[in-house]
């Protein structure tokens, strides 16, 4: 993952194999502010954008007409989603986050 400040609107790249995914770069902000507010574990509840996110869960928040930008971080459509696998590493690598490494069902809280 890298930093892109000079696209519109400023983009996280995220690069997996041959896949390039993108969110809006204020989702590191605005993840960790959602987390402390909520002040517990929350499900990472990773899914593909054609897919529903189960509620409650870190995907689904990051798709929600209710999160600072009114609906979706990722930003290229199609690959919009997997917002609850790939972001909660970056914020625990950033030390803004404590994620869980177990099998599954994994949730992360914001430190």
């Amino acid at each position: 993952m890298y930093r892109d400040e000079t696209a519109d609107p400023p983009a996280l790249v995220c690069t997996v194999g041959k896949t390039v995914l993108g969110y809006r770069l204020r989702a590191i902000d605005d993840l960790h502010a959602m987390l402390a507010e909520y002040r517990d574990w929350m499900p990472l509840g990773s899914a593909d954008e054609q897919k529903p996110a189960a509620e409650g869960t870190v995907e689904a928040w990051g798709r929600s007409s209710a999160n600072p930008v009114g609906g979706w971080y990722g930003l290229k459509k199609g690959l919009r989603g997997r917002f609850g696998m790939y972001m909660p590493p970056l914020l625990e690598a950033l030390g803004l986050a404590e994620v869980e490494h177990n099998p599954r069902n994994n949730r992360m809280r914001a430190l």
